[in-house]
Order: structure tokens, then sequence, then C-alpha cells
């Protein structure tokens, strides 16, 4: 659905002293941008507010639960310039030093769902050749963009020994933001957002990765791939019924701890049943 236009005029005209289309097409990782200057635009709370526009999802019966509605974040352009920076250089320092689980995809230089898919064929493949039955567990992180946590990406961070200056503007990125919601009689009052990525930013899917990259967890005859916030758990074993024992286990162990000792709630996918009701016939293969 496309953005009302004429709403954003009324109740926001544009204060962006730069344009949003072609300023983001030069090269990131080419541009002078130094250590004191990324400080300074930590200081800059203009940077980190930002407007939700208020839509109705289209084909809904009534609009009466807050679910019909979704919320388009418009932000600053100036902001994504120096953020799609960070991403570039952050993203090389985290892969080097291993912040980056390598069954990762998605959001990611050189990786894409292509990549996972080839991934789950090619185990999946390999453990039907000794004769076992093989099956595929597809769940996803509920609300993963919005339950970021800033202190315990924080902590990891510095613990991995990410330059202080890069730690320090992810922190103040995540932290004191605030959002505008803009819509018919809106009341223009900015509300504090105290946790998770902005939607709309370079930066957030990489966030969010170095996020949930502690979930990721090693499998025996098995494998774990992800897609940004979609993980796929394949396991191998002479029966589905051990199989379904073995989903289990990692289903669990995520569904009570997470990467910051939060709960995550990892839920399995809308076409699939839930798990302790899969019979054989019902757990998905490959």
């Amino acid at each position: 659905m496309a953005i009302n236009t004429a709403l954003l005029d009324h109740f926001f005209p544009p204060k962006d002293p730069l344009p949003s289309r072609g300023c983001l097409k030069k090269n990131p990782s080419a541009t002078p941008l130094t250590k004191e200057e990324i400080r300074l635009a930590l200081s800059k709370s203009s940077l980190k507010t930002a407007n939700g526009v208020v839509q109705d999802k289209p084909g809904k019966a009534s609009y009466d639960s807050l679910a019909t509605f979704r919320i388009i974040v418009l932000l600053k352009t100036v902001s994504k310039i120096v953020e799609r920076i960070i991403t570039v250089r952050l993203s090389a320092i985290a892969r080097s030093k291993g912040l980056l689980h390598r069954n990762q995809c998605g959001s990611l230089s050189g990786l894409s769902s292509a990549d996972a898919c080839r991934t789950l064929m090619h185990v999946v493949k390999t453990l039907q050749r000794p004769r076992l039955e093989v099956s595929t567990l597809f769940l996803d992180i509920k609300a993963g963009f919005d339950n970021v946590n800033a202190s315990t990406l924080r902590a990891r961070l510095l613990a991995s020994q990410i330059p202080s200056y890069m730690v320090d503007w992810v922190s103040s990125f995540l932290s004191e933001r605030t959002c505008t919601l803009v819509f018919q009689g809106s009341p223009n009052i900015p509300s504090r957002v105290s946790v998770g990525t902005p939607q709309g930013s370079p930066i957030s899917p990489l966030v969010f990765l170095l996020y949930v990259a502690p979930l990721h967890m090693s499998i025996p005859r098995g494998l774990m791939v992800s897609y940004e916030d979609d993980f796929a758990i394949t396991v191998g074993s002479p029966s589905y019924r051990g199989n379904v024992r073995r989903l289990k286990k990692p289903l669990l162990h995520h569904s009570s701890q997470g990467p910051g000792h939060r709960p995550v709630l990892l839920g399995p996918q809308s076409r699939t049943r839930p798990l302790a009701t899969l019979e054989p016939e019902d757990t998905s293969l490959a």
C-alpha cells in the first residue's frame, strides 16, 4: 500500500535537508568519515527521531484491532548515510572476529536465501545417503527486531574487542530514540522507544544478526541454518519419531533462554503444527 503523501505533507512537512533518492548509491566503505565524526554523530538527538505513518492493512473486515494497522517509519537521510557506513565497517569486523555464525544468511554481503536453501538441500541429501530419515522444523523468532536489547548487545561487542567508538555508536543508535505517530487527528507527540531496532535503517538487520548469533548451536547429524529471523533445524535418525525427540531439545532450549539470558519465543511457522503434536507423517520432509 502506497504511503499517503498528502497526509504526510499536511501533518509532517519535510524537514530533512537531503533528498533520500540517490544519496546512498556511492560506495560507503570509501566515505572519509573519521572516528571523531562518528562520535559527534552520537550526540545528535535529531538523528534519532523518526515518524511513523499509521496505515491500515488492506482487505480487513474491520479495523477495531491494532493488528489491522501497519506503521511505516520515516528516518532522516543524514542518519541513514552514517548508518550505512557503520554497517559496512561493523560487518567486516564482526566476520573477522567470528561474531556472525557461518550458517547465518540474509542481509550479509555474499549470502542470500539461495545460499540457505542450497546448504539445507546439501545436508538433507548427505543425511539420506546412509538411509536415515530426515526431518526439518521451520521456526521464526516472534517480534525479533522489536526485542533487541541494547545493553546485552553492547556487552557482547565489548567482550569481542570491537572498537570502543563503534560499540558506543551502536549503543547510542539503539538508545534514547523517539517516534511520532502520524495519522488523522494525531497529537504529534514524540514517544520514547526503549527497545528494538528502527524499521528501515541500513544497520538494523546487521544489529539483529549479531544479537541472535548465539542462538545457533551445533547439532550432531544435523544442521541449524537461519535467514534473518527464520530458523530451520534439520536432523536425521533411523525413524521420524526419533527426529521428533531430537528436535524437541533445541526447541525447548531456545524457547527458555535467549542470547542475553532473556526469553526468546521460537514458534513453528504458520503452516507447521506445534512440535508436541507432530506425527511422523506430519514432519516436514526435505
